[in-house]
């Protein structure tokens, strides 16, 4: 087994203790340290050795989050996937949704249940909480861009 193909294995290892399904975390891994721009659902399956069919529901959940795209190949019928340049920020971005979802919802609870009852109050907690981290990843991906934009990060060379 090769270094990177090692690397790679190993950080879908770690993915999947932290609650990534296996192979979404195997795909996730395999796009990340490719060597070429761009593999296709067979290449993934392949180099994973798996059937096609095996990685479709790890690539679709990847899309989904905003991992990994889908990009054109001229001349070829085939599905042809990378992962995103600025995934970091965009699972981050996406992950807003998620979070501003669990804000609304725990402000509905209090409503039902009253602001003053015991359920009240701890969903007013979580409402907080969902808030505050909200705020929080917001000037986080701005300051993000900025630095990325001064240059402290720079985007690397194809």
């Amino acid at each position: 087994m090769s270094d990177l193909h090692h690397a790679a294995e190993r950080l879908a290892l770690v993915l999947t203790e932290n609650g990534m399904q296996r192979m979404t975390a195997r795909v996730f891994a395999a796009l990340l340290f490719a060597e070429g721009d761009t593999m296709t659902a067979g290449d993934l399956g392949q180099q994973l050795n798996v059937s096609a069919g095996a990685v479709s529901g790890a690539v679709k959940t990847l899309l989904t989050v905003g991992m990994i795209e889908r990009v054109p190949a001229p001349g070829s019928r085939r599905d042809h996937y990378r992962f995103r340049d600025d995934a970091w920020s965009t699972v981050m971005t996406a992950k807003n949704h998620v979070i501003k979802v669990m804000e609304e919802t725990a402000s509905e609870g209090i409503e039902a249940a009253g602001p003053d009852s015991a359920a009240g109050r701890r969903l007013a907690e979580m409402r907080d909480f969902y808030r505050y981290v909200l705020g929080q990843t917001e000037l986080i991906l701005d300051r993000w861009s900025a630095a990325r934009a001064e240059g402290e990060y720079p985007t690397p060379a194809p």
